[in-house]
């Protein structure tokens, strides 16, 4: 779909969100996109070692597109979908969240490459992925109690592991906007730079990660995902798993090789 915009270099993919003139404002028919179709396409792509998620124009994303459930559709439903229809209501939901957990399920590294404003949904994109780098003209805020709603696109799964249950709650109750200073204190971001050095601070960072060797790096991510949040026992056996693979892998080899040799190693993710 248009509202997309999605480009290789390497091993390093771009998803933009494309909508400029909305300051890439979200729909739910874009969620249900990312979680049909562009999610599992770029899930199932070996070649990928990083993906970068953008927004073109001057915003990461303003959040939903509020026509979404301000204009009613025919028979006088919101554009959130009938609350009558037989469908079960929490698969409905469901079904729109799983186009932002692909982010966190993904074997590659994600890194959300933030400008101008990450409201709501945006904010909850950017919390989707596993890195943050934003300009520090940026504003993020989880909004969504302005509306009478809760942020429900994982904000409130992502956040707390950032900052605790505490303070993430009081974040979204209050649907406070925060500064990037503000949100690297926090720590929310990884990097704060200024605008005009962004791209060239997240190119470096995903050519960096894309060089590391991919199962190793696909092995930290899956070891903390599979961790986090459970027994010391559960995460050392999640950390067993990933490291056999790297055991076993040439990457290993050619890491050893290489040091004897000394020059850089070629991994090959195998």
């Amino acid at each position: 779909m248009d509202e997309f915009a999605l480009s290789r270099a390497g091993h390093v993919a771009r998803l933009a969100l494309n909508r400029p003139d909305k300051l890439n404002a979200q729909t739910p028919a874009m969620w249900m996109h990312l979680a049909n179709e562009l999610g599992p396409e770029l899930v199932a792509d070996k070649s990928i070692r990083v993906l970068i998620v953008e927004g073109r124009g001057r915003s990461f994303s303003a959040g939903i597109d509020i026509s979404t459930f301000t204009a009613p559709r025919d028979g006088g439903t919101s554009g959130l979908g009938d609350p009558n229809s037989a469908r079960d209501p929490v698969e409905a939901v469901r079904a729109v969240q799983r186009g932002f957990e692909f982010l966190e399920m993904a074997p590659f590294v994600t890194i959300a490459k933030v400008h101008g404003h990450a409201l709501g949904a945006g904010m909850q994109l950017a919390l989707a992925c596993d890195l943050r780098v934003i300009s520090d003209d940026t504003t993020m805020g989880l909004l969504e109690t302005n509306w009478g709603l809760m942020p429900d696109l994982g904000g409130t799964v992502w956040l707390p592991r950032l900052v605790g249950p505490a303070k993430a709650l009081e974040i979204m109750v209050t649907a406070d906007k925060l500064r990037a200073d503000e949100l690297l204190r926090l720590g929310i971001v990884n990097h704060v730079v200024p605008r005009e050095e962004l791209d060239a601070k997240v190119d470096e960072l995903a050519q960096r990660i894309a060089a590391r060797p991919p199962l190793a790096v696909r092995g930290a991510k899956a070891a903390i995902r599979g961790g986090w949040g459970q027994s010391t026992e559960v995460g050392m056996t999640a950390a067993a798993h990933a490291q056999l693979a790297c055991l076993e892998s040439r990457d290993f080899t050619e890491a050893a090789k290489a040091f004897i040799e000394q020059r850089p190693p070629e991994f090959t993710g195998r």
